[in-house]
């Protein structure tokens, strides 16, 4: 920064200037240096000068100190230097200044010495007047320095200085540059009607900084000079010379005929271009040049450059601080030659010059097209046709004889377009160049891409050939989220058009793309998706010999590939799980279980490539066994054997007990667990014994107990007999006999209220069983009527209703003919009332949360969840779901409240003890909430915004008398100011955040208005005027857009420079006109990491509450995403809910400071296809080529860069025509294919595109001229139509060009119907084209600049054909004194008219209405309608090749067709895998009503209860049909559907391209890649279209 005069407190800053003499070294020790010398070389300049010490030292130091006091500026320079340049003094200032030799340990003393600007200016002056008059003397001596030459010369100039702001210059020479630039300036006498002054600066490309017509005073272009910004990038001086000839010398930038012409270079290095032609062409012009050389610069470049002779046109000097040794001898000569070339202007008669016209491109390839002209008037003796890459790249040049009207440009870029302009040379001038554009071909590309031979890690691809394709790439990746990047590429020759892709991961999608590769361009991708095959999984798994403790699992081998099978198995509840890992087996036994256990068994096959899918199963062991075949024998009176069949042989041991059933003490024993039997000894003689018997295994794990009753022998008794002969006494013992019918007791199947009895029968002759059953701590007695009955035959019973959790003793009796046998008896117990487990919380939501639970191990009729706020009074609230459901989401509840959560299990018998927990939804409210700038009558708060918020309701509450004021902000807003407040009182502020329809508490501060102040007693003082408004621009007038700005927000930006972009922000919208939905409607984006609305469209009217709410913006600060927040702007901004209105230009304007750190290509790119506007302003650290592909084209009016955030200035009125223009009503500039163009697209006007039109009444959307081209049915009475002031708002251009692509159909009437016509609010018709179907005619009407009506009929066979039901392209072009009619490409008919007036904006626009309509009630004709466009050019009909009629399409000069879909039978995919099992179902309807029991007693009556509501808020439960279930499983297969349409091959559902483009920082090609993901429409039949006319799937 330099201090100017008038700022006495600014001091000398640490800006010191070094010129630099090289001295040869000296040896010796540090002296100081001597001989101080000082010389004024601008007003606040002085040069100081010193000679150096003898000996050998490494710099110096140099100090400055401002004597009156201040801070010493040091600066240290090279050993070399001897003079430096102080900047920034203030002239009556005095200085003491020391210079310091120095070494690595040592300095010298310092060199000391004070100066004031004023006394060395006053020191000169005496000196001068001690110098005789030059006049008086013969000797010529040099004037002092520090005196510049001024150009007194009446003659006038355009002078246009273009100067090289590459990076070999560098900022601190760059300042050196500005002050020459001032003093050359200042030599002139420059004004608007004097000398002018333009300036262009380039580097990679060329930029104009101001035009002659920029700056009417001097001072205002010193003032730019001052202010000039750096550039900085690559030296290409012969793109910067062709820049300037076709830019800055023309007379919209303020080019002056008549005027003499001066171009100066300033450069510093040789060019990276050919510079010779470009400055043959100016000189050829008439501008005489000088070339300025610094440093590095190529003299005989130079030479090359400028006008004859060398010797006053090139300038050389060995650095930039040398650069004022030339000013005055480069000032002198250009104002001699302005002088001369004045007279040369004066004396000769020139004359006129005439350009070419009718530029006509034709036999465009990929590689070139022909340039056609028609002659310009006079002798022509050359024509130059310049043609350069509209995306940038060096300008190439064809010269034909003046003779020739044509020229064949060749060795082109690919789709590519060209910018072109056609100079006619004459022998002393050239005129103003023809321009246009035409872009070239695609090239060629491969075609039938087949994947084929897909394994696990490679696939094979081939495809057909391209005849003189060098060779082809292939790209491939895998198209997984995050793996994306991962692409590998191959290149391989042109012979070859088959190969393998290996090392690819298994059961992944990739996309693989070929292109055909001519040298370093590429064609068009051909893309395929394919996925390699997945790790095969084991098959069949099966689960055998499952025990209590073990299973074998059996599977079916994966491949031959395999290595071996991991096994996972866990239990079910996750409370414990193993792993294990067996090679390559297919059977396995697990070992060590736990019974009764629910397993889940997961096999995964392993491979080198990692493991596949798992193969899934579950299996339940069994219970531990209990012994078999228990049974009592060999009995005696004291004893008897039991014995039993073993289960298993983890046995540790047995439990033997016994009772007497009569009473007694029960005994037991332990026995080894290799026993089968026993003998119980000691017993009593006849007595029924009880015996039991369970079994302990090795895991501690205990069997069911099995009982048998046994008894003991009575003794033996005597029998007496008699025998005839003897008399003899004999005693026989006799044994009783035991009947037990009944073994292998078992109860399971326990509930909470049943158990179920399992018997084994071993004796056949018993006729019935009696069940008996009792609690363990009944008796009998109590339990008599616990009786059944069972036939001999059956051996199990379910035993029901049982009490919970209770344990029961079941008795078996065997009843005989002849009486009971042997009982049997065992223990069971019900289950208890097992209450749910594991509650969790998810899904937590300011007013919702889902709460889900693990079912108990009993059955379950359903569950009932009660839940209430912990801290808020009220009662709670239940709900109750079915027994499949384990989760719901509770709605309606508090934000930021805990919630106190229990979940029962309903039994038959009851409910379970209560599963709890705690749950709590976010919290919905602001933080920070603080006030600020409190007043007597307002105060101001301000809050952190909460991420979620839609809105705010703030509410102010006075404390004093109870009076509310609220306001609704946006979610973006985080600062509010409430006036007309009362002073001295105290307030309440409360923030009520809103989401959507969501309300969150509130939070609230108190604040009090500061009281009056005592007055004190002097006179009223003077209101501050209002704010004034910035009135409108008068090029910003007719504008009427949808204007979106981006601001970037990030650190880099800092919180001084984002109030600058405000201010810009302020300036740019204050020069529009009107706002709202009759003008401009603006809305703003803040975007970091992610972007913040702050107001959206349709947001303000007017202009002055838009400006308000653009100072109120807040500093963001973050990352930078601009590709993020563009992708938002178009997501969330342009919208219809937003405010985007239908057929008006839709502008953006993106200011950033930094490099993105997202993508911002393709979002760009796509909103620029669909009719977006963009406009990208850098600052300092910008990339300018992201800026380029932000921008629209051209880049020159959609792309600005500035050094800082002050030079905003400098850009503003460029910036603000220039969007202005693109806003302009009557003629936006809209894209088409690509191309820029002034018109309008009066399909999407319409709604007649994929997106829309579903939304109008009466369309249907049909395959067009090609199935890949979609048109639009207009039904018979459909009546398309639109308000005149949406489509036209300003009216028709004076010239214009309708374009129609368009079908009549069968049963189009035949008699007269206007294809379309504008209505006036009495729908009498304004202008129009009238189609006859009957007389085959054509009709065009308009009222004419008189307010009369005139009409012109065509007829004729060319114009008949266009009814035969065909597809024809018909241009309409008017003009201000003809109508032509164009058909198919080809002219028919043309015909005299009155230039057109213009038209009114009240009424309407109508597509195929009959003309014997009336009023609002029309009828319409039905049509296909494919293409409508309105262009305001009366030249675009000449380009246009009609490739979308398959009769006229040129294969070699069309693009190529956008690829088809195929949508047959015969292209439909393989059936994917099935996917996981599904949920539980939705609940099966409810049962029919049972049979009504008996009415029960009536109860008590209830006390009335106190109802209080006033301050009770308590949510609304919710309803039990709105607890949605999870979803069910998939329904069956549909039938089969029709055949559809037949259609070409299919294609991808992503596109990975590739382009060539140029980087001017390579100075070569380079490559750039993005995806293109499609979008899908419904066509009719079902069948699917893929939208852009490129893509399907």
């Amino acid at each position: 920064m330099l201090c100017r005069y008038e700022i006495q407190s600014c001091f000398l800053l640490a800006f010191l200037t070094v010129t630099a003499f090289f001295i040869s070294d000296a040896q010796g020790q540090v002296s100081p240096p001597t001989r101080l010398r000082y010389n004024v070389v601008s007003p606040d300049s002085v040069q100081i000068s010193w000679k150096a010490p003898k000996g050998q030292f490494s710099g110096y130091k140099l100090l400055v100190t401002p004597s009156s006091g201040g801070k010493t500026n040091q600066l240290i320079l090279q050993n070399t230097a001897t003079k430096a340049i102080i900047q920034g003094l203030i002239p009556d200032q005095n200085y003491a200044l020391q210079i310091i030799a120095f070494s690595e340990d040592k300095e010298s003393k310092p060199a000391q010495g004070q100066f004031r600007i004023k006394d060395i200016e006053r020191r000169k002056e005496t000196s001068k007047s001690k110098v005789k008059d030059p006049e008086k003397t013969n000797a010529s001596k040099p004037a002092p320095e520090g005196s510049l030459f001024t150009c007194k010369t009446p003659a006038i100039a355009d002078i246009v200085i273009l100067v090289d702001g590459s990076w070999s210059i560098g900022r601190f020479n760059f300042r050196l540059v500005r002050l020459f630039l001032e003093n050359l300036v200042s030599a002139f006498n420059v004004g608007s009607e004097k000398t002018r002054v333009g300036l262009a600066q380039y580097s990679g490309d060329p930029r104009i900084e101001w035009h002659l017509n920029a700056y009417g005073t001097k001072d205002a272009v010193l003032d730019a000079v001052r202010n000039l910004p750096y550039k900085g990038g690559n030296t290409l001086t012969g793109l910067a010379l062709t820049y300037i000839l076709e830019n800055s010398f023309k007379p919209e930038a303020g080019a002056r005929p008549g005027v003499s012409k001066i171009g100066i270079l300033i450069t510093d290095g040789k060019s990276q271009d050919d510079v010779i032609p470009p400055a043959k062409n100016l000189r050829d012009a008439g501008i005489e040049l000088f070339a300025i050389g610094v440093k590095n610069a190529d003299i005989n470049e130079l030479k090359e450059i400028a006008s004859e002779p060398d010797s006053t046109h090139v300038y050389n000097v060995a650095d930039f601080n040398f650069m004022h040794t030339i000013v005055e001898g480069l000032t002198r000569t250009v104002c001699s030659r302005v002088e001369e070339q004045e007279k040369e202007i004066k004396g000769t008669i020139v004359a006129s010059l005439g350009s070419p016209s009718d530029l006509v491109t034709s036999e465009v390839t990929a590689r070139g097209f022909r340039v056609s002209w028609t002659h310009a008037p006079g002798k022509v003796e050359k024509y130059r046709v310049v043609y350069y890459p509209t995306r940038g790249g060096q300008p190439e040049e064809v010269v034909v004889d003046g003779s020739l009207s044509t020229a064949v440009l060749k060795n082109l870029m690919s789709l590519t377009e060209y910018q072109i302009a056609v100079f006619a040379i004459y022998s002393n001038a050239a005129s103003e160049g023809l321009r246009g554009t035409e872009t070239t071909l695609a090239l060629p590309m491969a075609s039938d891409l087949q994947l084929y031979d897909v394994s696990q890690s490679s696939m094979r691809a081939k495809w057909n050939g391209v005849a003189g394709a060098t060779g082809y790439m292939i790209l491939y990746a895998p198209l997984t989220e995050g793996l994306a990047a991962d692409e590998k590429e191959i290149k391989i020759g042109e012979a070859s058009t088959d190969l393998e892709l290996d090392g690819l991961l298994p059961n992944t999608e990739y996309t693989v793309t070929v292109y055909a590769m001519f040298g370093e361009e590429a064609s068009d991708p051909l893309t395929g998706q394919e996925t390699t095959l997945p790790l095969s999984p084991p098959a069949n798994l099966k689960f055998s010999d499952v025990g209590h403790s073990s299973a074998k699992l059996t599977w079916d081998p994966a491949s031959k590939n395999v290595n071996g099978y991991r096994i996972m198995y866990v239990k079910t509840d996750g409370t414990e799980t193993n792993e294990e890992e067996v090679g390559r087996v297919s059977t396995h036994t697990l070992k060590s279980l736990t019974s009764l256990t629910e397993y889940t068994v997961a096999i995964f096959s392993l491979y080198d490539e990692g493991q596949s899918e798992p193969l899934t199963g579950s299996f339940t062991t069994k219970r531990v066994p209990a012994p078999q075949h228990l049974e009592i024998d060999e009995a005696s009176t004291d004893s008897f054997r039991v014995s039993w069949k073993p289960t298993s042989s983890d046995i540790a041991f047995y439990r033997l007990a016994w009772i007497p059933l009569d009473g007694g003490d029960s005994e037991e024993v332990v026995i080894n667990g290799d026993a089968d039997s026993h003998v119980i000894e000691g017993l009593l003689p006849n007595t029924e014994y009880e015996v039991s018997l369970l079994a302990v295994f090795d895991d501690e794990t205990e069997s069911e107990v099995v009982a048998v009753l046994g008894a003991t022998f009575a003794g033996t008794t005597t029998i007496p007999t008699t025998a005839s002969t003897t008399s003899t006494t004999t005693s026989k013992p006799t044994t009783a006999v035991f009947r037990t019918g009944i073994r292998n007791l078992v109860i399971d199947d326990e509930t909470t209220s049943s158990l179920r009895v399992i018997w084994d029968i071993s004796d056949y002759n018993v006729q019935q069983f009696r069940v008996t059953y009792l609690t363990a701590k009944g008796d009998r007695a109590e339990e008599a009527v616990r009786m059944v009955m069972v036939p001999g035959r059956q051996n199990t019973l379910l035993l029901q209703p049982l009490l919970s959790d209770t344990e029961y003793k079941v008795t078996i009796t065997p009843i005989y003919a002849d009486g009971e046998g042997v009982s049997v008896s065992a223990p069971g117990k019900t289950l208890p009332l097992s209450a749910p487990r594991n509650l969790r919380v998810s899904d937590e939501w300011y007013n919702r949360l889902r709460i889900s639970w693990d079912a108990p191990p009993s059955p379950t009729m359903g569950y009932r969840i009660v839940y209430k706020p912990i801290n808020i009074p009220g009662p709670a609230l239940e709900t109750f779901v079915g027994d499949d459901i384990n989760t719901i989401l509770i709605l309606n509840l508090f934000s930021g409240t805990e919630y106190s959560v229990k979940v029962f299990a309903s039994y038959s018998t009851g409910f379970s003890d209560a599963l709890t927990g705690v749950a709590k939804t976010l919290y919905l409210g602001v933080t920070n909430l603080d006030s600020y700038q409190v007043r007597m009558t307002s105060l101001c708060a301000q809050w952190q915004l909460h991420r979620h918020a839609t809105a705010y309701r703030v509410v102010i509450e006075s404390l004093v008398d109870g009076k509310k004021r609220e306001v609704n902000l946006g979610g973006g807003t985080p600062r509010h100011c409430f006036f007309e407040l009362m002073p001295g009182t105290e307030y309440k502020i409360s923030v009520h955040t809103q989401l959507q329809e969501i309300e969150g508490p509130a939070v609230s501060i108190m604040e009090t208005t500061l009281p009056f102040p005592t007055q004190p007693p002097t006179t009223p003082s003077t209101p501050p005027p209002p704010p004034t408004i910035p009135p409108a621009k008068e090029v910003c007038k007719a504008a009427k857009a949808d204007l979106a700005f981006l601001v970037d927000g990030s650190w880099s930006i800092g919180d001084d420079n984002f109030n600058k972009i405000i201010s810009f922000l302020y300036s740019t919208v204050g020069a529009l006109d009107k706002i709202g939905p009759d003008g401009t409607q603006v809305a703003i984006i803040q975007f970091s990491d992610d972007p913040r609305t702050e107001f959206k469209l349709n947001a303000y009217k007017t202009k002055e509450t838009l400006l308000e709410a653009i100072q109120q913006i807040a500093y963001k600060g973050g990352n930078t995403k601009t590709g993020k927040a563009i992708k938002h702007a178009r997501e969330v901004l342009f919208t219809g809910e937003a405010g985007m209105r239908r057929g008006i230009p839709k502008v953006l304007v993106v200011i950033t400071d930094g490099r993105s750190q997202d993508d911002v290509n393709k979002v760009s790119r796509e909103m620029q296809i669909d009719g977006f506007s963009f406009f990208a302003i850098g600052v300092a650290d910008a990339d300018y080529s992201e800026l380029v592909n932000i921008g629209s084209k051209p880049s020159e009016r959609h792309v600005f860069f500035v050094d800082d955030f002050d030079a905003f200035a400098k850009i503003e009125d460029e910036l603000i025509t220039f969007v202005c223009e693109t806003a302009s009503a009557t003629c936006p500039l809209v894209v088409k294919d690509g191309n820029n163009f002034a018109g309008f697209k009066m399909m999407e006007m319409f709604g007649l595109v994929e997106k829309e039109f579903s939304a109008v009444e009466g369309v249907s959307m049909e395959p067009g001229t090609f199935n890949v081209y979609p048109c639009y049915r207009l039904h018979k009475d459909a009546l398309v139509s639109q308000p005149t002031k949406y489509l036209h708002p300003e009216g028709l251009p004076s010239d214009y060009t309708i374009t129609f692509l368009f079908r009549i159909l069968p049963d189009t009437p035949q008699e007269p119907f206007a294809l379309w016509e504008i209505l006036n609010e009495e729908y009498e018709p304004l202008v129009g084209v009238i189609l006859d179907n009957g007389g085959k005619t054509l009709t065009f009407f308009n009222y004419d600049y008189k307010g009369d009506f005139q009409t012109v009929t065509f007829e004729g066979p060319e114009i008949r054909k266009i009814f035969y039901g065909s597809f024809h392209k018909l241009h309409v072009v008017i003009s201000k004194t003809t109508a032509k009619i164009i058909i198919d490409c080809k002219q028919v008919s043309e015909k005299t008219i009155n230039a057109a007036g213009n038209i009114s904006s009240d009424g309407i626009e109508v597509l195929g209405r009959m003309v014997r309509s009336r009023g609002p009630r029309d009828n319409s004709a039905p049509l296909q309608l494919q293409m409508f466009d309105i262009v305001c050019a009366t030249s675009w009909a000449n380009r246009d090749k009609c490739c979308e009629l398959p009769g006229l399409r040129d294969e070699e000069n069309c693009p190529a067709l956008p690829h088809a879909c195929s949508c047959s039978e015969a292209n439909k995919g393989p059936l994917g895998p099935p996917g996981p099992p599904g949920g539980p179902g939705v609940r099966g309807a409810k049962g029919h009503r049972g049979d009504p029991g008996p009415k029960g007693p009536d109860g008590p009556r209830g006390e009335i209860g106190v109802l209080d509501r006033k301050d009770l808020q308590v949510p609304q439960g919710p309803s039990g049909l709105s607890i949605q279930g999870l979803p069910g499983p998939p329904g069956e297969k549909g039938e089969k559907g029709d055949l559809g349409f037949s259609w070409p091959a299919g294609c991808p559902r992503s596109v990975r391209f590739t382009r060539k483009r140029w980087s001017s920082r390579s100075k070569g090609p380079s490559w750039q890649r993005w995806t293109h993901r499609p979008t899908r429409t419904s066509w009719p039949n079902g069948h699917t279209w893929c939208s852009r006319c490129s893509w399907c799937y």
